[in-house]
């Protein structure tokens, strides 16, 4: 199952951004020769007959070439591997003289087909976040907690202040102010921090303060409806005691949980120390309790506040979803840039790289967290991350790598500069050592995915 649904939303994402580059092909009068999902062997393939498109099995590239009857018809085939898809042009790599070839049209028609593609996947994303946010809602960046004496406190943050700007960085959901602190840690330096209450926008600025930070070592889900681990890191507290993926954390100490955001919540105002606490979970029905003590895991510098990142319904207006599909939108754009970034100047490794086997493991995960919730729980959950890689093909689309969209509009861009198109034979091997360099890349990416499974 899990693999049918990756495979079902990889290939929603990939339809979406081929469909973009075919048609703005069809309405610039580009002739498109085959419009595929996947890559490798075809499996099936429609193409046109004197009773109209039928399937046809296993076509090799031989039938399609020597078939008169399919030259100057438009061939849709699925392939065997599922991850990737193409929409083959007539005079897209090489020169043709004919008036329905990529060639021979403008160079603003040639952009227009060639970009197509990620917005379309913009598109997408943006469509797709007016579904989650119309039934979920968004993440507002409103305080959840202050800590007592802290800095934040000090300077008057109240529970329910939003916040719009740290530091001269607009904020407008909790998840852009949590990546942007994950990304500029705090230190001894002060913050400028601009919040909202009740209308009226403040700006303090905040000191932080070194404090220490505990951990049971588990991860779950805060707006699941059951408090559910989903997963334990090793070598610490939780693992040690025994508990497992999947156990269901009914309560701690003397509190009832009964959802993920209690849990949330609890630990939010009641930060974990070297004191030890009793859990009590459920797993297959039987209910037990354990002791278990927090472990000091780091030391950090914190202003004493905790920011919402859980998606609450806050309105049903029209514009307010609108507004927050595009935030939702422009937040995934932004990360994968800055996780780009990252990456280039080596505060992330390309071992967190994840390709698509660790992407399948992430979505089957989230399906096996999210199943016993409801259909609707799983559908908002798989949106989200359907959000997420389609906004993210979009940009890597746009990258200026050789044999990807970003590549291709390079070279258009100097046509339009020079007067002239580059050499296409020159530009055809530039794309050619990109591929090979992608697919080199996409192998040790595949690699990575396969050694965290095991």
């Amino acid at each position: 199952m899990n693999i049918i649904i990756s495979i079902l939303i990889f290939s929603l994402i990939i339809v979406i951004h081929e469909l973009g580059h075919f048609l703005l092909a069809k309405k610039n009068g580009i002739f498109v020769t085959e419009f595929s999902i996947g890559m490798g062997s075809r499996i099936i393939s429609f193409v046109k007959t004197e009773k109209g498109y039928r399937p046809r099995f296993f076509l090799s590239q031989h039938d399609f070439d020597t078939t008169p009857e399919w030259k100057n018809t438009t061939k849709y085939s699925w392939k065997l591997l599922p991850i990737g898809g193409s929409c083959m042009m007539m005079g897209e790599d090489e020169t043709i003289d004919d008036e329905r070839a990529f060639n021979k049209k403008g160079v603003w028609a040639r952009i227009s087909v060639v970009i197509a593609g990620p917005l379309f996947n913009f598109i997408l994303a943006f469509i797709l976040g007016m579904f989650v946010i119309g039934i979920a809602g968004y993440d507002l960046a409103d305080i959840t907690s202050v800590t007592k004496n802290s800095p934040a406190q000090e300077a008057g943050i109240e529970v329910g202040d939003v916040i719009t700007n740290i530091n001269g960085h607009h904020i407008d959901i909790g998840r852009e102010a949590d990546i942007y602190l994950q990304s500029n840690p705090l230190t001894a330096e002060r913050v400028n921090i601009t919040y909202s209450r009740d209308g009226k926008k403040n700006t303090v600025s905040l000191t932080p303060v070194k404090v220490k930070i505990y951990m049971l070592g588990f991860g779950y889900t805060p707006d699941t409806v059951e408090a559910s681990i989903n997963s334990l890191y090793d070598n610490m507290p939780m693992k040690a005691a025994g508990l497992q993926n999947g156990d269901i954390i009914l309560k701690i100490n003397d509190t009832s949980i009964t959802k993920g955001i209690e849990l949330s919540q609890y630990f939010q105002e009641n930060p974990l120390s070297t004191k030890a606490i009793n859990i009590t979970y459920s797993r297959a029905g039987e209910v037990q309790t354990v002791e278990v003590t927090p472990v000091l895991a780091s030391e950090n510098y914190s202003l004493g506040t905790t920011i919402n990142t859980i998606r609450e319904k806050n309105s049903t207006n029209v514009l307010s979803v609108l507004k927050y599909s595009a935030v939702e939108v422009k937040f995934w754009i932004v990360t994968t840039i800055q996780g780009l970034g990252q990456l280039i100047v080596g505060k992330v490794s390309t071992k967190d790289m994840a390709g698509p086997v660790g992407i399948v493991s992430f979505i089957g995960n989230t399906y096996q967290a999210t199943k016993s919730d409801g259909i609707m729980t799983v559908f908002l959950s798989l949106a989200s991350i359907c959000i997420l890689l389609s906004a993210n093909l979009g940009v890597m689309n746009l990258l200026p790598i050789p044999a990807l969209d970003g590549g291709r509009l390079v070279f258009l861009i100097l046509e339009v500069f020079r007067g002239k198109p580059v050499d296409q034979a020159k530009e055809g091997l530039v794309h050619m050592i990109g591929l090979v360099a992608l697919m080199i890349l996409m192998a040790f990416v595949m690699f990575n995915d396969i050694s965290r499974l095991f």
